[in-house]
């Protein structure tokens, strides 16, 4: 060869060395990544088929050499990366069950001792164990002869992996040939480059995974602190997912042209996840507050006592009534039977409206009022009212359980939750995490919370977030004020808020046409909950 023509020769593989290099740093789906490299590789030595492999360490045992990927273009063979064709052989151990290192592989042995092997025909290799290649070929009927492998370094000289290439073809004849040792710096400059990007990969993904793992972590926690709503923060970013998924399938209206990435996907995932995450700020005893007067304990049972004493007290009054008036007996004894039906209805009627609903009648907070004029003694014999005025106060809240200061002390967590979430360095492709998540207590006409911001101002996946956290919250079956309420129940308080301008009518008219309640409700509803099959009628 003229040194004219290697000269060109070299400036080519220079020139695609770096174009090799530049597309492995943008690339950023690891699958895809391992198949730049082995192609890129192949490529350049014009090798027939070739082997990615990784370093893994199982949480028990040895580390062993993980098959990746597998390209052979004369069998037509393509295993692992985003083929679909898994691959079936088992990881390769670098050390026996004695603890020695297995030198017997041909990637094995690159890995352990961090060195280039150019082998010129596997068959006559005497210082490795080819006997699984001669296997595989007696199967296939394929030659392996030529073998270049080489070890994957990363920034810290730590081996990650081997990357193997067989049977060199001469590009005139396609005759296997050796690799040329000419090709050995290219393809170290290569792997160095590969090592590189794909470490960067695995770090991403590592560093992926810890968030991931630690938003679970703060969304597990947040469910632990109560158990009347356990697990809402892991339903939310399903149903959240589901309406998105609807959204960017359906054809027609303004969410014709919605459609997510997969990088906003995973910012829709984190910002569901991390939804409530201010309630950790949250007081326990306002989060966990089952009733109307569960402070430390319920207090009910206090009342209740109250109303025992009243009626030994009447009890008494009669026995000492009737001791003075003999005569009288048979009308004390109504009087008596009459104080203590009206005790007992008065009792059981305060402990129905301590558990709480979705509204109590102004008739019913007058009758709580009348209730607390009674009067009992307590053991100072001091004449006292039946219930105190603080009682009074949060036996007469109007829906569920909590006093206007105390469900004020929840909505709190909203600004708690923005607060962390925008302190937060999110990187660029999770900037809007904060906006997603702080905003699916806002309402469509600005009465919402934290910010009081109307629809116009709201993303898609913020208000799609604001129907999945009503909604799981109406059908729930864990909390502690009311009964999981049916589909049909659910749908109409959905479609009432609709009509006040308080959720996205064009989300819930989706939510509703692609039937998103239905899907949910065969996950995590009860069987008698799912009590409609067409939902039209929630249009209008």
């Amino acid at each position: 060869m003229s040194h004219a023509v290697s000269s060109e020769l070299d400036q080519r593989l220079f020139w695609r060395l770096i174009e090799i290099s530049t597309a492995l740093s943008g690339e950023r789906n690891t699958l895809r990544l391992f198949e730049r490299i082995l192609d890129a590789a192949q490529d350049i030595t014009h090798a027939d088929g070739g082997t990615l492999y990784l370093i893994k360490e199982p949480e028990e045992g040895k580390p062993v050499l993980e098959f990746e990927i597998m390209r052979n273009s004369s069998l037509g063979l393509r295993l692992g990366g985003t083929s679909g064709n898994p691959i079936q052989f088992a990881p390769l151990p670098l050390y026996r069950e004695d603890g020695t290192a297995n030198h017997n592989n041909i990637a094995t042995h690159t890995a352990l001792t961090r060195e280039m092997e150019n082998i010129e025909d596997a068959y006559f290799a005497k210082h490795l164990d080819f006997s699984g290649t001669k296997a595989f070929d007696e199967r296939t009927g394929y030659r392996s002869k030529s073998f270049l492998t080489v070890p994957l370094c990363n920034h810290a000289d730590e081996i990650i992996g081997v990357l193997q290439l067989v049977n060199a073809k001469d590009p005139a004849t396609g005759e296997t040939i050796s690799f040329s040792k000419a090709l050995e710096p290219i393809v170290i400059a290569l792997a160095s480059s590969a090592a590189i990007a794909l470490d960067n990969q695995i770090l991403l993904q590592d560093h992926k995974d810890l968030l991931d793992a630690f938003i679970k972590v703060i969304a597990q926690a947040i469910d632990a602190k109560s158990q009347h709503t356990s697990a809402h923060c892991q339903r939310v970013p399903v149903l959240t997912e589901l309406i998105a998924q609807a959204a960017c399938e359906t054809e027609d209206g303004p969410l014709s042209t919605f459609d997510l990435d997969e990088g906003e996907w995973y910012e829709l995932r984190v910002a569901s996840w991390m939804h409530d995450c201010g309630k950790l700020a949250t007081p326990d005893s306002v989060l966990d507050k089952a009733t109307k007067l569960h402070l430390m304990q319920d207090g009910i049972e206090t009342v209740k006592t109250r109303f025992a004493a009243a009626m030994a007290q009447v009890e008494l009054q009669f026995l000492r009534q009737t001791q003075a008036q003999p005569a009288q007996l048979n009308a004390l004894q109504d009087v008596l039977a009459a104080e203590l039906a009206a005790l007992k209805d008065d009792c059981l009627f305060i402990e129905k409206a301590n558990v709480g609903g979705e509204f109590m009648k102004p008739e019913d907070q007058a009758h709580v009022r009348r209730i607390a004029g009674r009067k009992w003694v307590d053991h100072l014999g001091m004449e006292r009212p039946m219930l105190s005025e603080e009682e009074v106060k949060f036996l007469c809240i109007e829906r569920g359980t909590l006093s206007f200061d105390e469900r004020q002390k929840i909505n709190d967590h909203m600004k708690v939750t923005v607060q962390m979430l925008e302190s937060l360095p999110f990187p660029k492709n999770l900037k809007r995490v904060p906006e997603y998540a702080g905003g699916h207590h806002e309402k469509m006409d600005g009465t919402g919370f934290p910010r009081g911001l109307k629809r116009e101002e709201m993303s898609w996946p913020a208000r799609m977030m604001a129907i999945a956290d009503v909604f799981e919250a109406l059908t729930a079956s864990d909390r502690p004020y009311k009964q999981p309420m049916k589909i049909s129940q659910a749908l109409g308080i959905l479609q009432n808020m609709k009509r006040q301008n308080h959720i996205d009518p064009d989300l819930f008219d989706l939510f509703v046409m692609s039937r998103v309640w239905e899907k949910y409700a065969r996950i995590y509803l009860r069987p008698e909950q799912l009590d409609i099959t067409d939902a039209a009628t929630y249009l209008q």
